[in-house]
């Protein structure tokens, strides 16, 4: 006789499987007065899923709580967390994180499939692009930073980056992660765990003994996270990063609103990547491709990227030109209306690419 399946372990799974068939990058558990909204982020936009009891939506986040490692007698703090679910033949990477919202907690999941891999040339459909990625694997050391907001891609340019280098050169990529975000077997992940007293300071520590040619950092966040990508980058080793900014030039003022010298960034930044995601459509066969379209692994969304290396990132770091010559957001998507592959028009009347450029920054 088989048994019958827990209710709320049946809900929470079907609820990130038809996540994960609507391509979503996000779940959102929204608290309101009567009920609990439940929606998908897919390419960029949110969707509603469903409305739930509250009730069960606290049982189902308590669930989510529980396998990825939060305390689900704590409601009255932030919380995050991770874990892994396997759903059909694909493993997904689930990023846990909960808000105490009036009373009661709100949650988001972040899915990042973990064995979908991703070439550079798969990151953007804009040739100069994927060879300005390019062009930074040929650095043996010193620091390179991706930034943009949440939701912009940064973690999947950051492990194609770091699978690229690994391949390239044999190298021991060593990470330190809080939480780790994408399992990946080719790399030494360490998790910062501060309840047993092992912070970014320890596990910097531990790393520079274990013979690293990589380090990555998954998020510079402070002063502490800043200093230790510096040092590291100091020491003779490449070292890759994130940090919350809403372009190239903003990423060099917010690692020294951070507390890092202009000097010390003239000594060991090498490379700064800026993203976003943008909505594309095949120019020659509309918003979907067909199944035997060449540019069919193109039909959702791509990267755009600001990157500064060499002489424009020197001549912003000594203040040399206020505007240096580099491919801006703003240049990617004029060429991407004039090509075909970005709308000039938003989805249903709504906001064009153009448009959410211009209210992010």
């Amino acid at each position: 006789m088989t048994t019958p399946p827990d209710p709320i372990e049946w809900r929470s799974r079907k609820i990130i499987e038809h996540a994960a068939a609507a391509d979503a990058s996000d779940i959102h558990f929204i608290p309101r007065f009567k009920d609990t909204l439940i929606e998908l982020r897919v390419h960029g936009y949110l969707q509603q899923m469903t409305v739930m009891d509250p009730s069960e939506a606290e049982r189902i986040i308590n669930h989510f709580k529980f396998y990825s490692g939060m305390d689900i007698g704590e409601r009255r703090l932030p919380q995050s967390g991770s874990m892994q679910v396997q759903v059909s033949n694909e493993s997904l990477s689930l990023r846990l994180s909960t808000l105490p919202a009036s009373g009661r907690e709100s949650m988001v999941i972040r899915l990042l499939p973990r064995n979908k891999t991703f070439l550079i040339s798969d990151l953007s459909l804009f040739d100069e692009a994927v060879n300005g990625l390019e062009r930074l694997l040929h650095y043996e050391s010193g620091l390179i930073v991706i930034s943009g907001p949440t939701g912009s891609g940064k973690t999947t340019t950051l492990y194609t980056l770091l699978s690229a280098l690994e391949k390239q050169y044999h190298a021991r990529v060593i990470t330190l992660e809080d939480p780790i975000e994408k399992k990946h077997d080719a790399f030494v992940q360490l998790e910062i765990n501060e309840k047993a007293n092992f912070t970014y300071a320890d596990g910097f520590k531990a790393i520079l003994r274990s013979d690293p040619d990589i380090v990555m950092v998954g998020e510079i966040r402070d002063e502490e996270t800043a200093k230790i990508a510096i040092r590291a980058s100091l020491t003779g080793h490449l070292v890759l990063s994130t940090v919350h900014a809403f372009n190239a030039p903003g990423t060099i003022q917010r690692l020294i609103e951070l507390g890092i010298p202009r000097f010390d960034l003239k000594e060991t930044l090498v490379g700064v990547i800026s993203e976003r995601l943008v909505n594309v459509r095949c120019p020659v066969c509309g918003d979907v491709c067909a199944p035997d379209c060449e540019h069919r692994r193109h039909a959702a969304r791509t990267g755009i990227f600001e990157i500064l290396a060499g002489k424009p990132l020197y001549d912003i770091l000594t203040a040399r030109e206020k505007r240096p010559d580099y491919k801006t957001f703003d240049d990617y998507l004029e060429e991407g209306i004039a090509s075909g592959w970005i709308s000039a028009e938003g989805p249903k009347g709504g906001r064009t690419e153009l448009d959410l450029q211009k209210r992010l920054d």
